[in-house]
């Protein structure tokens, strides 16, 4: 069935193709009276959708929902149904990404931490300038705050290049208890292990060929990759380092995150925020309720073995 504001629109082209209104109007079933109606919604909704348009040409790879907490800092607070409404409307929807297979597990992720500052994990996400220079990223993230603590950027990443990156995150927030990676030769090598032995670290390796035990840095390489590497043009590495890192701030000051109940990492970081996170599916918008968060795993002791444990602790 054709909608009335449809039918209005038929009746325009006939009249502009030489028939008369009345008969138009006949041949759309349109009263002629309803050619005069002008909607009022459409025009309380036109400021918000000008906003949201020049918001989606600024961040292109953001839905309605993270747009919505845009709109709500500019004063046009609205419901979770109004934005998708309007956003749809629009045609502004994000293309769907290719939907990928995942490995059906209930097993816990070991060591999950239940505070700031408890496990950080890091990995290397790889990306190609207009010139022909590679870029290597070590990008290091807090579990807990979902912070981007670092993202270095070279054209090759050594051990040593690791160990000064960790060090000068430990010096200026403190050592975590654990480190999670992946078991690439950058992150296994004796002088990286020995680092970590040395400042008290414990390591909690994943499984060979199982990136999803190390989430929540996969989750950050996928919109550092979306939104920074996939959006940008670099020209030449000197270029992409202040780009990256004006990302990064960008990621932990600015940009809404979903898993925090759409608090910005900074702002999760300042509140002081319990352990009141709730994760939001669908059409609902995330928001703070009862928690019970699984307690942080300690080091192993003397008598256990990493069997027992699920962590690998160098020595």
């Amino acid at each position: 069935m054709v909608s009335v504001p449809a039918r209005r629109e038929q009746v325009a082209y006939a009249t502009g193709c030489g028939l008369s209104q009345r008969r138009a109007c006949t041949l759309s079933q349109v009263g002629r009276s309803a050619l005069r109606y002008r909607s009022k919604m459409a025009a309380r909704d036109a400021p918000v959708v000008g906003r949201m348009v020049e918001l989606s040409a600024q961040y292109p790879r953001y839905g309605y929902r993270r747009i919505r907490i845009f709109l709500g800092r500019d004063g046009m607070t609205m419901s979770v149904g109004r934005a998708h409404r309007l956003w749809r409307k629009a045609k502004l929807q994000v293309p769907r990404k290719r939907p990928r297979k995942r490995v059906a597990s209930g097993r816990p992720r070991p060591n999950a931490p239940t505070g700031r500052n408890q496990v950080w994990s890091y990995d290397f996400v790889f990306d190609w300038c207009a010139n022909g220079q590679q870029l290597k990223c070590l990008t290091v993230t807090d579990e807990w705050t979902r912070e981007g603590l670092a993202i270095e950027v070279a054209g090759s990443i050594r051990s040593g290049r690791v160990i000064e990156v960790l060090a000068r995150l430990v010096a200026t927030r403190g050592a975590p208890l654990y480190l999670r990676s992946d078991n690439g030769p950058e992150f296994v090598s004796r002088a990286l292990l020995q680092w970590i032995v040395d400042q008290g670290i414990a390591t909690a390796l994943i499984d060979p060929g199982k990136p999803w035990q190390n989430g929540a840095t996969e989750s950050f390489n996928g919109k550092f990759r979306d939104e920074c590497l996939s959006l940008e043009w670099f020209r030449s590495r000197a270029e992409a380092k202040p780009m990256i890192e004006a990302w990064r701030k960008h990621y932990n000051e600015v940009r809404p995150h979903s898993s925090l109940g759409y608090l910005t990492p900074a702002e999760f970081v300042a509140q002081g925020h319990p352990a009141a996170i709730r994760q939001a599916t669908g059409r609902s918008a995330a928001v703070c309720g009862a928690y019970t968060p699984r307690p942080a795993a300690q080091p192993p002791t003397q008598g256990q073995t990493e069997a027992e444990t699920g962590v690998v602790v160098s020595s």
